[in-house]
């Protein structure tokens, strides 16, 4: 149908071998593909998951954050576990731009489309004010967990702290610097470690990258 239509069109089929019916599997597979897609592909079909089907896109985006075929819970995640064993500040923070930049190759996409979605269509807006009060609270546990550790400058509160965690590991910032700036992955880790060292962290504790 589509070549007939627009016989010039170049057609991926990335879901072929999918059963009818599996629309999580579908859609993980087209999440998982689509930061490896050259620019131009048409992500309508992200977009229509997103607006019609909130409670598949909450199931979906957890897929993401865990990156294996069932949500695990923020506490359970190997990095928050390796965040929580390591007392030096410095290092949490090296140990969680790491995790970002693996997350939000598979996360940033998903949640881009969900805030685009979230301007008309009600049940998109809310699962979008869900995940980012969630995230505002688990940027708020880890700038406390910082602050705990001798890890805030003096004159930062925990809040801004939190604040500014959360709006620099944003999906926006990943895609702005690695789709917008074309930055590797690799180079928004490294910038992501040296900027939140760089701000956070008092003078004692080491603010360059290691």
């Amino acid at each position: 149908m589509i070549k007939r239509i627009a016989p010039d069109v170049e057609v991926i089929d990335i879901t072929h071998g999918i059963p009818p019916q599996h629309v999580l599997q579908g859609a993980l597979v087209l999440a998982n593909t689509l930061p490896y897609m050259p620019a131009g592909v048409h992500v309508a079909t992200v977009y229509e998951l997103v607006g019609r089907k909130p409670v598949l896109l909450r199931e979906l985006l957890e897929h993401a954050i865990s990156g294996i075929d069932r949500p695990v819970p923020a506490e359970e995640r190997d990095y928050v576990i390796a965040m929580r064993r390591e007392s030096d500040p410095a290092r949490k923070l090296t140990i969680y731009a790491a995790a970002m930049r693996v997350i939000q190759r598979r996360l940033a996409p998903l949640l881009i489309a969900l805030r685009d979605a979230a301007t008309t269509e009600p049940d998109a807006a809310a699962v979008w004010r869900e995940i980012s009060e969630r995230r505002a609270t688990n940027m708020r546990t880890l700038a406390t967990d910082l602050a705990e550790h001798g890890g805030l400058r003096d004159d930062l509160s925990v809040d801004d702290a939190a604040d500014f965690i959360w709006a620099t590991n944003s999906p926006e910032v990943y895609i702005l610097m690695t789709t917008e700036r074309g930055w590797s992955d690799e180079r928004y880790e490294a910038w992501l470690t040296d900027v939140w060292r760089r701000y956070l962290l008092p003078a004692r504790t080491g603010r360059r990258r290691t």
